[in-house]
């Protein structure tokens, strides 16, 4: 009788009123969720493509933004189907951890926006999530549009010639829209090294060949310049 009693009680648990009222995803819902958050994914690599201003642009990363969007709108649609499941997931990617370097800080951005955007498609939320893509990515063009003609650039040119220091300065100055010394180095051979920061007009650097042509210069660069200091 006691065991009997048990069993009864155990299965009157996965019986209960609770998880009788969960609702399963229908293939139909399923494949719509789906099909909405790719054309959002594809949308996210569009935006990511044109408005991407690094040193090395990665399709690899690109491409993981839609697969991304797909992903968590499945997590999220089996989250919210079965609340069982649900506390599986959560303690199944408690453990997950990712070990790839973030080199742009933008891309810390395009990522939390796949996620929204799947979040969104997995709840149901059509209509947030197909407002909010539009809005974001032209937010996200028109800064990285901006950007570019403010981009600052660092102008690296050794001389030895003692006045050759001036007629850098001055080709530069009247080149460029500003311009400042971000580092002077002067080594025992009496070469000196100058480092400026720039912005230039129009993104024209054809001022190069005339800093070049100036008597005692030796060697001019010109590197983009992204807030760390390299050469």
């Amino acid at each position: 009788m006691t065991q009997t009693a048990l069993a009864v009680n155990f299965s009157d648990v996965f019986r209960s009123d609770f998880l009788g009222k969960l609702s399963s995803v229908s293939v139909t819902d399923c494949l719509i969720t789906l099909a909405i958050s790719f054309v959002i994914g594809l949308f996210v690599y569009f935006i990511y493509s044109k408005a991407f201003a690094g040193v090395v642009y990665s399709g690899t990363f690109n491409m993981s933004l839609v697969s991304m969007t797909m992903i968590t709108a499945l997590v999220c649609m089996g989250i919210s189907s079965n609340a069982v499941l649900s506390l599986g997931m959560v303690g199944a990617l408690s453990i997950v951890r990712f070990r790839s370097a973030i080199k742009d800080p933008i891309d810390i951005v395009f990522i939390f926006w796949a996620i929204t955007e799947g979040i969104l498609c997995g709840a149901g939320l059509m209509t947030l999530a197909l407002i909010g893509a539009p809005v974001i990515g032209g937010l996200l063009l028109a800064f990285s549009a901006r950007r570019d003609f403010s981009e600052p650039y660092l102008l690296i040119v050794r001389f030895s010639a003692a006045n050759a220091e001036k007629a850098v300065m001055s080709q530069v100055k009247k080149s460029v829209n500003r311009c400042r010394v971000k580092s002077k180095t002067m080594t025992g051979a009496a070469d000196t090294e100058l480092i400026l920061e720039l912005r230039l007009k129009n993104n024209n650097s054809d001022f190069m060949r005339q800093i070049n042509a100036l008597e005692g210069v030796t060697y001019t660069s010109l590197v983009s310049y992204d807030g760390n200091f390299s050469a």
